[in-house]
């Protein structure tokens, strides 16, 4: 007769049961981010797109394997955008050979520059509490609301 376990636990085990990313992970994450803002305050990089351009790298995502990160990048004011994360896309090579030696970690990751449409959803949600069919849903007067802005 198989024995039963004492330990009833529902939980799942390992990391298939898990949804978002490990710990290892977002550690690796925030290193690489904290390694990247200082390459890219430091450095020219000789792209002509990333000339005089202030670049806010807002999050880094690692694989699990840590041999990629996928970087989120505004620029700043927002302007040209395509162009900046096309030109620290070209430049990513470089990027990377910079945060080799700036990191520790046993592999320096591959680097994928994307824009950061966060700034964008934030924006389009305060039009979307601005306008005044919402705020009378919401039982905002249009003087308490700039009150409030205050």
């Amino acid at each position: 007769m198989p024995r039963k376990s004492r330990h009833t636990s529902t939980k799942p085990t390992g990391r298939a049961g898990q949804v978002g990313p490990s710990q290892r992970q977002l550690r690796a994450g925030e290193l690489v981010r904290h390694a990247l803002v200082e390459i890219l305050r430091s450095e020219d990089l000789a792209d002509p797109d990333l000339a005089g351009v202030s670049v806010t790298v807002t999050e880094v995502r690692m694989s699990p394997d840590l041999r990629h990160a996928t970087c989120f990048v505004e620029p700043l004011g927002g302007t040209h955008a395509g162009q900046v994360v096309a030109g620290l896309n070209r430049s990513s090579k470089f990027v990377r050979g910079k945060l080799g030696h700036a990191i520790d970690l046993k592999f320096t990751p591959e680097l994928k520059f994307i824009h950061d449409e966060s700034f964008d959803e934030v924006a389009r949600i305060a039009r979307l509490f601005d306008d005044p069919r919402v705020r009378q849903d919401l039982g905002v007067s249009d003087g308490q609301a700039k009150d409030d802005e205050d």
